[in-house]
């Protein structure tokens, strides 16, 4: 089941960063590259160095320069994880290409690989809650409320995990269709963004 694969290089990706804990750390991806386990880790890596940006902008007390640098570098990632999950949808559409879905078949609210970005966000939200119940500097109360929500995470992940395989089931057995919707994203283009092409003019 490609949940169980995805969930093991999701927490090796986490691993990997957390032994350097370093956002500019380069990544050493060494699975082939056209293959689906490398743009697995990719995926869970950006989302892990961008959780970290995130932690860092949210600095109360942040320099102004600092904050719009953060917010930049911040935009550029989320572009390279759209990207990285329309590669992961490309590679189940070329996958399923053979597929003649049933005359029932429906499509689904979102495509494989949206909602294996959001298995990929669910693990770093395990980790970083899980490390919480670790701290020994805070309260019992905390370390208790923080188990209570890993456990609620680990459910969330069984059910988002079973979802996926399921999902990918029923496309491989023509009961569902991809159809996959680029992201189209404005911000990041000078043609489409009315501030950027406004000082071309």
């Amino acid at each position: 089941m490609i949940s169980a694969i995805a969930n093991s290089l999701f927490k090796k990706a986490i691993d990997d960063y957390h032994k350097f804990d370093n956002i500019d750390q380069p990544i050493d991806n060494s699975y082939a590259p056209q293959s689906l386990e490398h743009l697995l880790y990719l995926k869970c890596w950006i989302d892990t160095v961008q959780w970290h940006m995130e932690d860092v902008i949210r600095n109360p007390n942040i320099e102004p320069t600092q904050g719009l640098y953060w917010k930049r570098r911040i935009d550029e990632s989320n572009q390279f994880r759209t990207d990285t999950v329309e590669y992961i949808d490309s590679y189940y559409l070329n996958l399923f290409n053979h597929v003649e879905p049933l005359t029932d078949a429906r499509i689904n609210t979102e495509s494989p690989a949206w909602a294996i970005d959001r298995l990929s966000i669910l693990a770093l939200k395990i980790y970083h809650m899980e490390q919480e119940t670790r701290r020994e500097d805070a309260s019992e109360n905390h370390i208790a409320t923080c188990q209570n929500k890993l456990s609620i995470l680990l459910e969330q992940r069984q059910d988002l995990s079973q979802s996926i395989d399921q999902l990918l089931t029923d496309i491989e057995n023509g009961k569902k269709y991809m159809k996959v919707y680029k992201q189209m994203k404005m911000y990041n283009d000078p043609s489409l963004n009315p501030v950027l092409y406004g000082k071309q003019k």
